[in-house]
């Protein structure tokens, strides 16, 4: 079958994630794992990146566009516009270096409480880079700990080693696919995408100044 026939409507939903966390935790690594099944050394995200993959699970279709955000502030300028419409968000930190693992609290669930539109967002906590384990400075049961008390889900992974990517993002959309009012809004997002006009070439890129 010919690719370029296939049709937008060949899914039964479209979900909308958010991967979020400081710069340097390896959310565009587990992105680029997830989507394309390659790893890179990265250099950090500028503004928001955009990956769109299509995934059965749970017996559906769905076309996943998933966002990947600067960790870094002054990249960050379209805060609120990245959360709008999210049925999931996936926390990231680096297990090696304890300051991402505090920002969590600090920083990132702060920002989706103030920013987050859907109020059954499903979140997913994910520790990155568990191949480093003799580097290793925060603990499975503090990653545990904290998804127990922020109402997340929880994986450790690597986005080197392949090990836990693809179940922390199957879990998540699992759990959006359990959840009514983020199904029907999976389902209406789709309808409007062909009622929209396609973003202008030049609104990928952003500006840093």
């Amino acid at each position: 079958m010919d690719p370029s026939s296939s049709t937008q409507l060949e899914f039964d939903y479209l979900f909308k994630l958010l991967m979020i966390g400081d710069s340097g935790v390896g959310k565009s690594s587990l992105l680029l794992r997830f989507t394309s099944d390659s790893f890179e050394d990265l250099s950090p995200t500028i503004g928001v990146d955009f990956k769109v993959k299509l995934v059965t699970i749970g017996g559906k279709k769905l076309k996943l566009a998933i966002w990947d955000t600067a960790g870094q502030e002054r990249f960050r300028t379209l805060t609120s516009s990245y959360y709008r419409g999210a049925q999931g968000i996936i926390m990231v930190y680096d297990v090696t270096r304890r300051d991402t693992f505090t920002n969590l609290s600090d920083v990132w669930a702060k920002e989706i409480d103030l920013y987050s539109t859907n109020q059954d967002c499903i979140k997913m906590l994910v520790g990155n880079k568990v191949d480093k384990e003799s580097e290793r400075v925060v603990t499975k049961k503090e990653g545990i700990d904290f998804a127990r008390e922020y109402g997340c889900l929880f994986l450790e992974c690597s986005a080197k080693t392949r090990v836990n990517v693809e179940k922390c993002f199957e879990e998540l959309v699992l759990k959006i696919l359990e959840t009514p009012s983020l199904l029907s809004e999976g389902a209406s997002t789709m309808k409007n995408m062909f009622k929209q006009k396609p973003p202008p070439a030049d609104a990928s890129t952003s500006s840093c100044c």
